[in-house]
């Protein structure tokens, strides 16, 4: 049984390539306690206004959400959206600029918007840790079904980022051009000795080392060491193997989006 929220509940949702996660917070702002959480498959969008959405301990009176799934499954989205609440959805998309960060891609509004949203949570998260200390540059990665790596100068502008494969997609790639190669998942190596450690290991050095070449490029241009976020699915697999000093945020798009809401309103209310 749902009761009305005194404050004003943000539902926070992330639709990526695989997955619907969903975070309800008691404010749409940065800090704000986290109520309740879920994720869903995307096969079992249909179930959330009957299911979890059902039994949310307040009910939101908003929604912030960003999605990379594609139209059909936003669609999707809404329409459960629309049955358990009596709000409109709103989506974060790509742009010129906003909460912080500057977009530097050739076409702004091509830009994914979870990278986009990431970047925003990233800025703020580093702005909080310096504590009025001087900014400093980001990079942000993502790993997910693809695997995303943002590089961000000290002053908020995004200067470019890498996509590539994430696991998953190397390993079906391989198993479907190479006859033979059909093996059980292995684990990482230094120097592995069977074809399952030696796709695990190959695959993860593969991002560990273009996550590592853009950290070297983003030192070189703007003189000074970047602060290194990790978020994403995956992000746990990635971990142990990377080299420097990364840290491992769960809901970095989730925060993104509480700092948008947040400015939102703020621009609302002005």
């Amino acid at each position: 049984m749902q009761q009305q929220s005194p404050d004003r509940a943000l539902l926070a949702i992330d639709i990526g390539n695989t997955r619907l996660k969903w975070s309800l917070y008691a404010r749409g702002e940065p800090g704000a306690p986290l109520l309740a959480h879920g994720a869903e498959f995307l096969d079992h969008i249909d179930r959330l206004a009957e299911g979890p959405w059902a039994e949310l301990p307040v009910t939101p009176t908003a929604m912030l959400g960003c999605v990379v799934a594609g139209e059909h499954v936003r669609r999707r989205a809404e329409e459960q959206i629309a049955e358990a609440f009596d709000f409109s959805p709103r989506w974060a998309v790509s742009s010129v600029a906003e909460a912080g960060i500057v977009n530097g891609y050739d076409h702004p509004t091509r830009l994914g918007a979870d990278r986009f949203v990431a970047m925003i949570g990233a800025r703020h998260r580093m702005l909080a840790a310096q504590a009025g200390a001087a900014p400093r540059p980001i990079i942000v990665v993502l790993v997910g079904t693809a695997v995303t790596v943002e590089a961000i100068d000290a002053e908020g502008r995004f200067l470019g980022g890498l996509i590539l494969p994430g696991h998953g997609i190397m390993l079906r790639a391989l198993e479907s051009g190479t006859a033979g190669l059909h093996v059980p998942t292995g684990e990482v190596q230094i120097f592995p000795t069977n074809t399952s450690d030696a796709l695990t290991s190959g695959g993860t050095y593969a991002i560990a080392g273009a996550v590592e070449r853009m950290v070297q490029h983003l030192r070189q241009h703007c003189g000074a060491e970047p602060v290194c976020y990790m978020a994403g699915g995956a992000g746990w697999k990635m971990a142990p193997s990377m080299i420097g000093s990364f840290e491992l945020v769960e809901s970095l798009i989730m925060d993104g989006l509480l700092v948008i809401a947040q400015q939102r309103e703020q621009q609302r209310l002005a």
